[in-house]
């Protein structure tokens, strides 16, 4: 498999190159950059100076003081006295579990896999799913299988295909790499593994040097949990383990010579093939670390009459874009945490400090009359009462922020151990949440790193900022929760460290794991060529054709020409030809479009990056088509691997589509 036993082949040899070129600080650009995902103002200071940034204060605090835990407890206690909310402990009346069998069927239709438990379900379908898993994803895939159809003899119902016949079929044994092959190199890579230390920074801890982590995306993240799980297991490696001290480290991300791939990098169609693979490593990587979550589904509820609180983020969006077309957070929250990063952020106990309620009431009504005609006088408003309303609108949506399917998912990972798996599982759940509720959580950690970059004029460090607002991200009367299950320190700590990880590394967490973007690769290709297994008469024939049609680099060439397209909205103005070198990067080909079409760089309007070339704000370079939909390029993407790795897409010049997304 692409990514399967193979794969940790690749992570041991990875994770070896990073830490050495780590350690010399010179990683040569021709093979890998490494990219430092860190809090603002780690990245603020990164712009000034090239030397290591040390860790700020909201990361030397291990644990919360008892002003933060109080603050959490008071915290769910005003949630539970506020309004509709006294009913906390009884919340199951208002959601339900799937019945028996309900959850694997739901499970296999978020995943793409409906087509398993239908007889007539197309065999190629299923096969370009299944051909791009790993071998852990795939034994996740059976365990669903298995269970739905334990579940349909149970209801004595007949049961689906046999889950064997499923991965044994002939086409999917055709696209599926082979097994054997597979299990040699994963004896290999294991053999390797278990003669290397857990961790190769362990000794520089030990000695007081600065915490860092590396976070590897090129092999699938319930791989490298099998890898590491076996790891953990050698006499050698727990003694050397470290153990977690509540400080967070600085956690470094090897860039691949394609590039980061932000979530807003993407189309819509393979944002979905890219939801659909989430959920399987997630659930592989949930069923390695024995972490059992039950999704919930949210019953009819009472529509509100409110024009902002308890209406749904998708309804608010609907209307607010009538207003403003590409508005992606709603109009109202926009309008909050803009008056509260200018007022608020400097304020003393912000967040924490509560509002006056009746004040809280009359600003309540003003903002329902007054919004959207722009009569709100912002100048009385109070910062505290501000940050009152930004809190209860979150917690009055109707279903959870991180949604009824998810909520508890994101509370199981405050009981994993080891960091990297917790940024793991937050990755992947991040991928899962429908947009606009992915949007507002980000514009919401956006606003709240703003707070915690202000901690010397308003005393609020990342675990004050995190016990406040956890509980209202992970307390919902639509979904159960353990969570007010006795007042224990234990319960506040976890919640809040979640929220903690979540402001901290919002940057990492919105990004598409370089594994990921390589199984949309292959299930693009291989839906591409589909037609090959229609008729086995005239496959080979057809598949000689399929290779010997494809656009190959010319080997005589030691600069290859490429043509990019130039888009004026619709339609195609113009092209430009660009030679490929093995230092060609997307900035560098923007730099050259801006020269012979716009502007020169000399004239000021290009923005002017570290490494010396030039970007500029308003257009970029997406590659289209071939074995991707449509993608927006990293500005450090080297072109000549992009050039090699999909022949048959087209390279085009277009305005971005909002100035939110950046080059």
């Amino acid at each position: 498999m692409p990514w399967g036993r193979a794969g940790s082949a690749a992570l041991l040899l990875l994770s070896g190159r990073v830490i050495a070129r780590a350690k010399a600080r010179n990683p040569s650009p021709t093979e890998m950059s490494v990219e430092p995902w860190a809090s603002p103002q780690d990245q603020a200071a990164a712009e000034d100076t090239h030397t290591t940034h040390s860790a700020s204060s909201q990361d030397q605090e291990q644990h919360p003081d008892k002003l933060c835990l109080d603050s959490f407890w008071s915290e769910v206690e005003t949630i539970r006295q506020g309004s509709g909310y006294t009913d906390l402990d009884c919340t199951r009346r208002d959601s339900k579990q799937s019945e028996e069998g309900e959850q694997e069927e739901q499970w296999l239709a978020d995943a793409g896999l409906s087509d398993l438990i239908n007889e007539d379900g197309d065999d190629v379908e299923k096969a370009v799913l299944l051909s791009t898993l790993t071998r852990t994803q795939a034994e996740a895939v059976q365990r669903r299988l298995e269970s739905y159809t334990l579940s349909l003899r149970k209801r004595n119902k007949p049961p689906p295909r046999d889950v064997r016949d499923v991965f044994n079929s002939p086409i999917a044994q055709n696209l599926l790499p082979d097994a054997q092959q597979s299990e040699d190199v994963a004896q290999d890579s294991m053999a390797s593994v278990n003669k290397s230390p857990l961790s190769a920074a362990t000794p520089e801890h030990q000695r007081g040097a600065p915490k860092e982590e590396f976070f590897i995306t090129d092999v699938a993240f319930c791989e490298q949990a099998v890898i590491f799980l076996k790891q953990a297991k050698l006499p050698q490696n727990k003694i050397l383990r470290r153990k977690e001290d509540g400080t967070l480290p600085r956690v470094i991300c090897p860039k691949c010579r394609l590039g980061v791939t932000r979530i807003q990098d993407l189309s819509h169609t393979d944002m979905k093939k890219v939801r659909q693979l989430a959920l399987i490593d997630m659930t592989a990587l949930c069923d390695l670390l024995e972490l059992e979550v039950k999704r919930h589904k949210t019953g009819k509820r009472k529509i509100a009459e409110s024009s902002f609180f308890g209406v749904p983020l998708a309804t608010l969006l609907e209307n607010d874009q009538k207003i403003k077309p590409n508005t992606t957070t709603p109009l109202f929250l926009q309008g909050l945490l803009s008056f509260l990063e200018k007022k608020g952020v400097d304020s003393e106990g912000i967040l924490r400090v509560p509002g006056s309620q009746s004040r809280i009431k009359l600003l309540q009504q003003n903002f329902e009359t007054n919004f959207y005609s722009g009569q709100v006088s912002w100048d009385e408003v109070s910062p505290n009462d501000a940050a009152a309303l930004l809190k209860k609108f979150i917690r009055e949506l109707p279903a959870p922020l991180l949604t009824s399917e998810y909520l508890n998912t994101f509370s199981a990972v405050r009981d994993i151990t080891d960091l990297k798996q917790k940024l793991h599982m937050l990755n992947l759940l991040i991928l899962l949440l429908p947009e606009p509720n992915r949007n507002t959580l980000k514009a919401l950690l956006e606003f709240l790193s703003k707070v915690v970059s202000r901690e010397k004029r308003n005393r609020m460090n990342l675990w004050a900022v995190a016990t406040i607002m956890a509980p209202n991200l992970f307390l919902h009367k639509a979904v159960p929760s353990r969570l007010t299950e006795g007042a224990e320190k234990g319960h506040a700590e976890k919640a809040a460290d979640v929220m903690r990880l979540l402001i901290r590394y919002q940057d990492l967490l919105w990004t598409i794991p370089n594994f990921l973007m390589n199984q949309v690769r292959k299930m693009n290709e291989n839906s591409n060529r589909r037609y090959q297994f229609y008729d086995r008469r005239i496959k080979n024939l057809l598949r000689k054709i399929h290779t010997d049609s494809r656009e190959k680099p010319d080997k005589n060439t030691s600069e290859p020409c490429r043509t990019v397209k130039i888009q004026v909205g619709d339609q195609v103005s113009g092209t430009m030809e660009f030679k490929l070198n093995i230092n060609s990067r997307a900035s560098d080909l923007l730099a050259q479009f801006h020269r012979q079409c716009l502007r020169s760089p000399e004239n000021g309007k290009g923005k002017m990056r570290r490494n010396g070339s030039v970007t500029h704000p308003d257009c970029a370079l997406y590659e289209v088509g071939g074995n991707i939909g449509e993608h927006c390029l990293d500005p450090d993407t080297h072109l000549l691997d992009l050039y090699n790795s999909n022949h048959g897409g087209e390279w085009v010049i277009k305005m971005k589509p909002n100035a939110s997304r950046g080059l």
